[in-house]
């Protein structure tokens, strides 16, 4: 089998270091980049030819999530396992439908690392046990799954939701995203009428408890 081209992305130092040490001990997997942000991850996994990217969830001015979907217009051939501490249906139901070739817990063991990766290397998709059964009930009964609150937001919006949320401002988002202000400012609009919420601290609420940012405790 020829060598698995690995990106690992994760804002949390030691995370990473602990899965890429598993990570060196697979047969056939070769870690080419090592990032902390999903914009990282996206130019990382460009420059580096990367066959998989492994990405948290939760990462600082671009989530996992949104990173996902930009990879999947930018990168169709590169397959992307987003690693989660939570088991959460809204969380890997939002993978899946972004384009996610694989959900994994991030307790996993070498063994189930190595699978997922595989499973994913193929052309195949990998879910972690602990969600799977959510996964075949929501394919048997649509009416079994749930969606957020975020579900009614393009992924722009999301992303700038983000944004907002981690305290930046409408000048700092547009040139992060390379938008103008004015541009910035009606997604903010339309962001609020369609959450229903009319102020910041509301925003940051809705962001927390959606999991796009975390609490800063």
């Amino acid at each position: 089998m020829k060598q698995i081209r690995v990106v690992l992305a994760d804002d949390h130092i030691l995370v990473r270091q602990g899965i890429r040490s598993l990570l060196e001990k697979i047969v056939d997997v070769t870690v080419v980049g090592e990032v902390g942000d999903g914009l990282d991850a996206l130019t990382t996994a460009k420059a580096e030819n990367a066959d998989v990217v492994l990405m948290d969830i939760k990462m600082p001015g671009l989530n996992g999530l949104e990173a996902l979907v930009r990879m999947k217009q930018e990168l169709p051939r590169v397959r992307v396992i987003i690693l989660s501490m939570y088991a959460d249906e809204g969380y890997f139901q939002t993978a899946l439908d972004a384009g996610a070739a694989g959900y994994l817990m991030k307790d996993a063991d070498r063994a189930e690392l190595e699978l997922a990766l595989k499973t994913v290397a193929k052309g195949e998709t990998y879910l972690t046990p602990s969600v799977a059964q959510y996964a075949v009930e929501s394919y048997r009964n649509p009416s079994f799954r749930r969606d957020g609150p975020l579900a009614s937001l393009t992924s722009r919006q999301r992303e700038i939701l983000q944004l907002m949320a981690e305290g930046h401002s409408n000048k700092d988002i547009a040139t992060r995203l390379q938008l103008s202000i004015r541009t910035v400012e009606s997604h903010r609009a339309d962001v609020m009428e369609r959450l229903g919420v009319h102020d910041l601290p509301g925003l940051v609420l809705i962001a927390l408890r959606s999991g796009l940012i975390n609490a800063p405790f």
